[in-house]
């Protein structure tokens, strides 16, 4: 139960707010949490008005409201403890994002910490990182971050992933080769996806961004991997490799994923799709290695 429960006018007047702001707050940053009247209204509570005064306070720093409605829910968000009845990578996530706004490394490391002390490898990579830098990537092109933010989040995020990648070439399962096509400089979202297969027991090689067309094929021809993956954001890079890739196809077996693969680029190069999301896919490859549907050509 709440100290007390203000309708939204009554809240408004409090913090010194109109009921139309207090609305978008709550609609665009989810900063309010409503209980609701028997009758159905909207009810405010002391943790409500606690947020939005310190969303004024951040704003009167000189933080912008967006930013600083992150850091007041990051700073009133508890993540679940192991155990507990609803895991919530969410919360950690929400203090990742907001230590990227200010550019804090030690407080991206600390919520970083924070997943993984907590959460296994699925739920960190699909619930916390790559949405973490999706949205990230997509204030950026809004203008509501610098280009500093966007490679600072590639930073710190993708060097704790590849710090999680030491040894993945090691053991006794299948091996993946994993590599963007020429002109494709963003491999964070495969990088995530060779964490996911080295986890269900995968041995990853691990050729990175913007890797020639060439390389990929004689890495293919040397290592006999049980698949290629293929991963491209943008449609241009993977278009212009199609024909070479498709070469890699004919002799092995490959698949493809990110936001420039679709079925039709699948069916040109004679490529296997994978599922958007990557945890699913990284399911999908493993079961059809394990029904022999991945040996290699």
């Amino acid at each position: 139960m709440v100290a007390f429960a203000l309708r939204i006018g009554e809240l408004g007047a409090r913090v010194g707010l109109s009921p139309d702001v207090l609305r978008a707050w709550e609609r665009r940053y989810g900063l309010l949490h409503p209980a609701r009247s028997p009758a159905g209204q909207r009810l405010y509570g002391p943790d409500d008005e606690a947020r939005v005064r310190r969303v004024l306070e951040l704003v009167a720093q000189g933080v912008g409201t967006a930013s600083a409605a992150r850091l007041a829910l990051a700073e009133t968000s508890e993540p679940a403890r192991p155990g507990g009845d609803a895991p919530r990578p969410e919360a950690y996530a929400s203090r990742l994002r907001a230590a990227i706004d200010t550019l804090d490394d030690a407080g991206a490391d600390a919520a970083i910490d924070g997943l993984l002390a907590a959460y296994g490898l699925d739920a960190v990579v699909r619930g916390a990182l790559l949405p973490v830098l999706a949205a990230v990537g997509e204030a950026w092109e809004r203008g509501e971050l610098t280009v500093a933010h966007e490679h600072f989040a590639s930073s710190v995020i993708g060097g704790r992933m590849r710090a999680l990648g030491r040894g993945w070439n090691q053991g006794a399962g299948p091996r993946a080769v994993l590599a963007c096509p020429p002109g494709e400089r963003h491999d964070l979202g495969l990088l995530a996806f060779g964490l996911l297969l080295r986890a269900r027991g995968w041995r990853i090689t691990f050729l990175g961004a913007d890797a020639p067309a060439d390389a990929i094929a004689r890495a293919a021809d040397d290592l006999r991997p049980a698949l290629v993956v293929l991963a491209c954001a943008r449609g241009r890079p993977l278009a212009r490799a199609t024909r070479p890739l498709a070469a890699v196809a004919a002799a092995h077996r490959v698949a493809i994923g990110g936001a420039a693969a679709t079925p039709a680029r699948a069916r040109a190069m004679a490529a296997v799709l994978l599922d958007d999301d990557p945890v699913a896919a990284a399911d999908a490859v493993t079961a059809a290695g394990r029904r022999g549907a991945l040996a290699p050509r």
